[in-house]
């Protein structure tokens, strides 16, 4: 039997992104062509310069192309407004940054709930999510602690459950083990694989050649375009060194 072809998540067709004109312009992205479908786990590389930023940043619906064509869930997100963009930023789409973003003064809970609270869900709602989305992600004994309180990779367990915690379509992580220690970025790895397992699509810039060998995918970029973009097999544990991470991270 021929296995079912999931549906595409992201289509990008011919996507170019100029800034600039003239001599000065910079042509940031040159006809990225890019399918990414339901469920699949998608590492973006590239030197500096290569348009890694930019990509992550029109597939995050936070700018838009000069030319071509983004479908998003099967929408035309050139066709969206202003509102209807931040609808889809807020509710379909989960961000995770390399310096975590966390509002420092409030606790990890308060933090996760943020999303919740833009998209106006009831307070009883909002805060038994945020528990169900720091619970997966181990930190459930943690969630009253502020920023100042959790080491760097708790922090970025908090950032996660806080892009989780919507149930989006899709989770974009902006190199995510970039201020972590070794062992930190391997827990939170563990975590974007198990998420993805349970069917969460994702996709990751990162310039580390070892994290990637936790996505299904890699895809190269070389002066704003796809050189190359390879099937992959993602790892089923982590590295024999740190084969108790998981245990740790449930502890933590």
């Amino acid at each position: 039997m021929t296995a079912r072809r999931r549906r595409p998540m992201l289509l990008l067709r011919r996507v170019a992104k100029t800034y600039g004109a003239g001599e000065v312009a910079v042509h940031a992205l040159r006809g990225v062509d890019l399918v990414v479908e339901e469920g699949d786990f998608v590492a973006v590389m590239g030197a500096s310069g290569s348009g890694k930023s930019t990509l992550m940043n029109v597939i995050g619906c936070l700018d838009v192309p000069s030319s071509g064509r983004y479908l998003l869930e099967g929408i035309d997100v050139s066709q969206l407004d202003d509102f209807e963009l931040a609808w889809i930023r807020n509710r379909r789409i989960g961000f995770v940054f390399q310096s975590f973003n966390l509002i420092p003064r409030t606790t990890a809970l308060r933090n996760v709930e943020l999303p919740l609270i833009y998209a106006r869900v009831p307070r009883h709602e909002r805060r038994m999510l945020a528990e169900q989305a720091l619970g997966a992600v181990g930190l459930g004994d943690r969630m009253h602690h502020g920023p100042s309180e959790l080491s760097g990779g708790q922090q970025q367990r908090v950032a996660i459950a806080r892009a989780i915690v919507t149930q989006p379509a899709i989770v974009l992580a902006d190199e995510p083990t970039g201020n972590l220690d070794t062992k930190s970025g391997h827990e939170v790895m563990q975590i974007f694989s198990r998420l993805n397992a349970e069917g969460r699509t994702i996709v990751m810039i990162t310039h580390e050649a070892e994290i990637t060998a936790y996505a299904k995918r890699v895809v190269h970029l070389v002066d704003g375009r796809v050189d190359s973009d390879r099937r992959a097999t993602p790892l089923a544990a982590p590295p024999p060194q740190l084969a108790a991470v998981d245990t740790e991270a449930a502890t933590a």
